[in-house]
């Protein structure tokens, strides 16, 4: 077997695993997936991932499970720990704080970000080595975007703590009756995280809101996206591979495109979320603001 072949049937498993999350995930069921033999499918996981396929399986289902503990806060305790494949809320608790040092209970409240991040690392490393979208597959439009007025609360400071942030944005729509159904969804990426020191990241989120935004305690304000020529390039999958996808607007297209960039930061938006979905098939649009072209000259203004 070629190695091209090999290494899709080994993805089509990390596929599996993420839309079958309450399902059936034995290592049997997972091999059959890939066409291998059961005997051999686990080291084979292993020895290519560089993280057993039994921890791999918990690690995607605590994570999905955490998201809607902090971010869905009306789903029951005990309906996320049979989704995540506990028989019992006291299992599913004790692996929680096990993995987190916190309970279901007292990280829906208020979770303690950092042993959470440092819990899911192997799994973003997977991710950001492996899953990396396939950019041929969606190329890039340019399209013209009108301005769009926002509610809008900016982060500022440790990406790290973004989820207490969303946290807050989400009880601000809440309180508004605007989920992401009713208005748009959006981010803009000031900072690259990997290029700044933590304390100076800044990312704001944003919803798609026309009306005046009222003194508030979360410190939701009105704003503006401004509309003009962008660059679009359709994001599928995780958060950890969004990057990625950047990188490739600002490094690849870019230079060969013959655009010049506004004024503006790059933007996101945010069509179809994880946990809603499994995270393979989450979906957002990244927008990089253009200049006007100069058609006297050939030159992008």
């Amino acid at each position: 077997m070629h190695a091209p072949a090999y290494f899709d049937r080994m993805l089509a498993v990390l596929a599996y695993i993420d839309a079958h999350l309450d399902g059936d995930l034995r290592v049997e069921t997972l091999g059959a997936v890939a066409a291998f033999s059961k005997h051999h499918f686990h080291r084979q996981f292993c020895a290519l991932f560089g993280i057993g396929v039994h921890k791999y399986v918990r690690l995607c289902r605590l994570k999905r499970a955490s998201f809607q503990l902090a971010f869905r806060r009306t789903t029951p305790v005990i309906e996320i720990a049979l989704a995540a494949g506990y028989d019992a809320p006291e299992a599913f608790a004790r692996a929680f704080r096990k993995s987190f040092g916190q309970s279901p209970s007292e990280f829906r409240e208020q979770p303690h970000w950092e042993p959470w991040h440092a819990a899911f690392q192997p799994l973003r490393q997977l991710r950001i080595d492996h899953m990396t979208p396939d950019h041929q597959a969606a190329p890039v439009r340019i399209v013209a975007v009108d301005d769009i007025h926002v509610a809008l609360l900016a982060h500022r400071g440790d990406p790290q703590r973004i989820g207490d942030t969303v946290r807050s944005f989400i009880a601000w729509r809440r309180q508004h009756r605007l989920p992401p159904a009713v208005s748009a969804t959006f981010n803009i990426l000031h900072d690259d995280p990997q290029q700044v020191a933590p304390h100076d990241f800044r990312l704001d989120l944003c919803a798609a809101f026309d009306g005046e935004v009222a003194d508030n305690p979360y410190g939701v304000t009105g704003a503006v996206i401004p509309g003009g020529r962008c660059a679009v390039l359709r994001h599928v999958g995780s958060d950890e591979t969004l990057g990625e996808t950047i990188r490739y607007l600002y490094a690849e297209w870019l230079p060969h495109s013959g655009e010049a960039l506004r004024d503006f930061p790059v933007y996101v938006q945010r069509l179809r979320f994880f946990p809603d979905v499994p995270e393979h098939e989450a979906v957002s649009d990244v927008f990089l603001p253009l200049r006007q072209p100069d058609y006297e000259n050939g030159m992008s203004r």
